[in-house]
């Protein structure tokens, strides 16, 4: 069973349908008594990393998934945003971050990237597995994923970093740090390659 947190933001019905082809059952949280028995824990988000997390705390959500993720160590996925929000701040605004990963986000460096329009960074780009971990099995080559974000993850742990990705220069586009994961791009949009990465996640 996979719990998918709905507090307003992201597309909560999407991940709702990837799990529906593959025949993992999925339940919608909207309140701390939703969390109850949760087993693992996908974290939507898009938009700004201030409103996001100001919309997690109205949930009252909060509270209850700082349990489960860092005293019961329910495995969680943070996606774009949700990812964003695992780290202790982020250039993008003021507000500080769940904590769950020893990283900051930071925007990207304009001057470093050569496409006509460089910031949002968005489309398909590769990704690139820097360890091995099985929410990339089958991912391990030749992976495409869809993007869509101008602020990146930066861990100050380089052992967190799962996977990378080359925008104006190489970041870490996928974290991980024991039961916690956060990937940048949106397996939800990204065809079959997004749909093993969320079916692996639930295998885990």
């Amino acid at each position: 069973m996979i719990t998918i947190i709905d507090y307003g933001v992201g597309n909560i019905n999407a991940f709702v349908n990837v799990y529906k082809r593959v025949n993992v059952p999925t339940k919608i949280a909207k309140s701390a008594a939703d969390l109850e028995d949760a087993k693992k824990i996908i974290l939507p988000g898009v938009g700004h990393f201030d409103h996001a997390m100001s919309e997690l705390i109205k949930s009252g959500m909060r509270e209850k998934l700082d349990e489960l993720v860092l005293i019961k160590k329910v495995p969680v996925i943070g996606i774009c945003v949700g990812m964003q929000m695992m780290a202790n701040s982020s250039e993008e605004g003021n507000s500080e971050g769940l904590k769950w990963i020893d990283a900051s986000v930071k925007k990207f460096d304009e001057t470093k990237i050569k496409q006509v329009t460089r910031l949002p960074h968005m489309g398909w780009n590769d990704v690139n597995p820097a360890i091995f971990n099985t929410l990339f099995t089958g991912l391990e080559k030749d992976a495409l994923f869809y993007f869509l974000h101008s602020y990146y993850f930066e861990c100050n742990n380089p052992a967190d970093i799962l996977a990378t990705s080359d925008y104006g220069g190489q970041f870490a586009c996928a974290a991980n740090h024991e039961n916690i994961y956060g990937i940048q791009f949106h397996p939800e949009k990204s065809h079959h390659y997004g749909e093993t990465l969320l079916h692996n996640f639930a295998k885990l």
